[in-house]
């Protein structure tokens, strides 16, 4: 179950990836450009280039603060491109870190604010470093405290050309969930914990539960993660019926994130109502599941997963 982002820096590192190979022969996957010969190895070459539409935004403000731009005029954006227009004096970001930040997005022909997150004492989620998600084409191995303009190529009228001002704000976040062991529930499945965090599931023998159950391994002592929320989150599935994993976000080396209701009931339901911090054991029947998608692999699977909620958010809104 790949579980889709909410993040709307998840949309643009997306946009980036795409745009970057369609602008000449095509490119690797995470490749920033289409020159470039091979998939590069670390941050610093994943890095979008730089190039004259970036490096012609002028930005205000500090970063941290909602930033104001100004233009000659429109841009003309042919490929996507990144400038570091204030350079932090924090640590260079690493792979598998969570980056808190902020961004505002302004049409590149007007350069009118169309949305703005992370600013003003309303955090935007976390968002995870992974070579093959796009982000590192953003962030590149860039400092804390940076800020960053990226320029993104329009792709009809539905999606105009776009400016980007994306400051990094931390890299805080744990990797893994930090609350309160609690006791086992007997009966339930059992589950050990690697040096890294990462989950192994042991399924009791027994028939599986007709009811999603919902248990607290970890209690955290974070916010409340509300219906609709974006969450961020390591998580790993298996299968009931013979206890192999389907899905995790660990094999990817990097958190997942995703909006509670774009996700099975059973996922939401162990998500809703939970602190951040937690660590969730939830075991759903196809029901909860994948019951109603006829033809589906894991149609008639019941599915057990361990969930860590490392950050929580409300979802973006458009700027007024």
């Amino acid at each position: 179950m790949r579980l889709r982002p909410a993040a709307l820096l998840s949309t643009l590192a997306l946009a980036a990836v795409a745009l970057a190979g369609c602008s000449g022969e095509p490119a690797p996957e995470s490749s920033p450009d289409a020159s470039a010969s091979a998939a590069p190895t670390d941050l610093c070459g994943a890095a979008l280039p730089s190039g004259a539409s970036a490096e012609a935004v002028t930005v205000d403000g500090e970063p941290g603060s909602k930033p104001t731009i100004s233009l000659d005029g429109p841009l003309e954006i042919t490929t996507p491109e990144r400038a570091v227009v204030v350079e932090g004096d924090g640590e260079k970001i690493e792979l598998g870190q969570n980056i808190d930040y902020a961004l505002a997005v302004f049409d590149a022909a007007s350069g009118e604010e169309l949305q703005s997150m992370g600013f003003d004492d309303a955090p935007a989620l976390p968002e995870p470093v992974a070579m093959n998600s796009g982000t590192a084409q953003l962030f590149g191995c860039a400092t804390i405290g940076s800020r960053i303009v990226a320029t993104v190529p329009g792709s009809g009228e539905q999606q105009p050309a776009a400016i980007y001002v994306l400051d990094l704000l931390g890299n805080d976040t744990p990797a893994t969930a930090w609350g309160e062991p609690q006791e086992p529930v007997e009966g339930q499945p059992t589950v050990e914990l690697a040096e890294n965090g990462e989950p192994t599931i042991t399924l009791p023998d027994a028939e599986p539960p007709a009811e999603t159950q919902v248990t607290t391994l970890k209690q955290g002592d974070g916010a409340t993660v509300e219906s609709g929320d974006g969450v961020l989150v390591q998580y790993t599935g298996v299968k009931w019926s013979d206890g192999s994993v389907f899905d995790s976000s660990w094999s990817r080396g990097a958190a997942a994130p995703m909006s509670t209701q774009g996700v099975v009931a059973g996922f939401q339901k162990a998500l809703e109502g939970q602190k951040v911090g937690s660590q969730v054991l939830v075991t759903m029947p196809p029901a909860d599941a994948y019951g109603a998608q006829a033809g589906h692999e894991l149609e008639k699977e019941t599915l057990t997963f361990v969930i860590d909620i490392l950050a929580a958010a409300h979802s973006a809104q458009p700027a007024q």
